[in-house]
C-alpha cells in the first residue's frame, strides 16, 4: 500500500526535478509579439520634468541564426498627447523622411546554451541601432528569459543611452524647444521589453520583418477638426523642411517627402482655405525679397495641386523679408528666417 502511494509522488518529484527540455534555442526562428513587447523612451525638459512616451507600431524576428532584427515605426510615437506627437513626427525625428529605426543584434548560442535549466540568464549584447539616417554601435545588458519552450522574453537590464548629437537629431531638439518654449536635454532613455514566439516548423524567415499594424498613436483616419488642422500647420510651419535651390523657386527634392505628408493633412482639414506664405531673410533687397518669396509659395502651391488639392483652397502669399521670426543677426537666424509657412485662413 505505501510502495503504491510512492510510486505516483515519486514520478510527480522526478517530473518537477527533472531539467527543462528546450529545442535549439533558435530552432525555427522566432517571431516578435508586439501585443505583449514595448519599447519607451524618457525625456527630459526643464532639467527636472521627465515624461515617458513609447512606440505603437513594432515587428521583429530572431532568426534560427540567432540574428535578431526589430523595426520600429516612428510614426507611431505615442507621447499621449495629439498635437505632440505630431511635433515628435515632423520636428524630431522627420519621419518624412526617415520613417523607421532598426536595431539589429547577434545573439550567440553558445551563451545560452543553458537557458533551459536557468530559464533567465543576463548577457551582454552589443547592438546596431539604424535611426535617422545614422548607424551607431551600441552595448546593451540584456536578461533572456525562457517563459516556456516556444515563448521568449528579450529585455533590457538597464536603460540605453542615447545621444542626440550622434544620431543627427540636435536640429530636431532645437525645433522641439521653439515649438514647446522648453529645454529639453540632449539625450534619450530607452527601454525594451520584448517578447518572442518561436515559429511552427516550416514557417519561412522573413527576409525583412513587417509591421505589426498597430494603431494605438497613429493618426486616426479621417479628417481632422479644425483646432487640430491650426496645430499641425503651426507645426508644419516650423519644420523648415521646404528647400529651394539656392536664389531659385526650384524645389529641392528632399522636400518632396515632406510635401506628400503636407498634401495629406490638407486633404484631411475640408472646407478650409490654407494660405501657404513664403519668407525670406534681408538679404538683397526688399522688393525682389518679396518677388522671390511669391515664386516659392507658388511652386509649392503648384505641387499640391497637382497631387489633387483643389486649386480655390490654396492661396499663394510672398512676405519677402517683412516678417522675420527672429532677427537677422546671424547666419542661423537667417536660416530659421527662410521658410515656408501654413495657416488656415477661414
Amino acid at each position: 500500500m505505501v510502495r503504491l502511494f510512492l510510486r505516483p509522488l515519486l514520478a510527480l518529484l522526478l517530473f518537477f526535478t527533472q531539467p527543462a527540455v528546450a529545442a535549439d534555442p533558435f530552432e525555427h526562428g522566432w517571431q516578435l509579439d508586439p501585443e505583449a513587447s514595448a519599447i519607451t523612451f524618457l525625456s527630459v525638459k526643464k532639467d527636472t520634468i521627465a515624461e515617458t512616451s513609447q512606440f505603437a507600431a513594432l515587428s521583429g524576428q530572431i532568426t534560427e541564426s540567432g540574428v535578431a532584427q526589430l523595426i520600429v515605426a516612428l510614426d507611431s510615437v505615442d507621447t499621449k498627447i495629439d498635437l505632440r506627437n505630431v511635433r515628435m513626427r515632423f520636428l524630431f525625428f522627420e519621419t518624412f523622411a526617415h520613417p523607421e529605426a532598426t536595431v539589429t543584434a547577434v545573439l550567440d548560442p553558445i551563451a545560452l546554451q543553458d537557458l533551459p535549466n536557468l530559464r533567465r540568464k543576463v548577457i551582454p549584447l552589443p547592438v546596431t541601432l539604424s535611426l535617422h539616417g545614422v548607424e551607431v554601435e551600441l552595448k546593451a545588458e540584456v536578461a533572456v528569459t525562457l517563459l516556456s519552450n516556444d515563448r521568449i522574453n528579450v529585455s533590457t537590464l538597464n536603460p540605453v543611452i542615447l545621444q542626440l548629437e550622434d544620431f543627427n537629431l540636435m536640429q530636431g531638439r532645437e525645433k522641439l524647444q521653439e515649438a514647446a518654449n522648453v529645454t529639453i536635454t540632449p539625450l534619450g532613455i530607452v527601454n525594451l521589453n520584448l517578447t518572442f514566439d518561436r515559429r511552427a516548423p516550416g514557417t519561412p524567415v522573413l527576409a525583412t520583418p513587417t509591421s505589426s499594424g498597430a494603431t494605438a498613436a497613429l493618426e486616426a483616419e479621417g479628417d481632422f477638426s479644425r483646432d487640430a488642422c491650426i496645430g499641425r500647420f503651426d507645426i508644419l510651419s516650423r519644420s523648415r523642411s521646404v528647400n529651394f535651390a539656392p536664389g531659385t523657386s526650384r524645389l529641392d527634392q528632399r522636400s518632396t517627402s515632406f510635401l506628400d505628408s503636407l498634401y495629406d493633412i490638407v486633404s484631411r482639414c475640408p472646407d478650409m482655405v490654407i494660405e501657404v506664405g513664403g519668407h525670406t531673410d534681408d538679404k538683397g533687397s526688399a522688393a525682389s525679397n518679396t518677388r522671390l518669396s511669391q515664386k516659392r509659395a507658388n511652386s509649392v502651391v503648384r505641387y499640391l495641386t497637382a497631387k489633387g488639392i483643389p486649386a480655390d483652397r490654396l492661396t499663394s502669399v510672398g512676405y519677402g523679408e517683412e516678417t522675420p521670426l527672429v532677427p537677422n543677426t546671424s547666419s542661423d537666424n537667417r536660416a530659421k528666417n527662410r521658410r515656408i509657412a501654413f495657416k488656415v485662413q477661414n
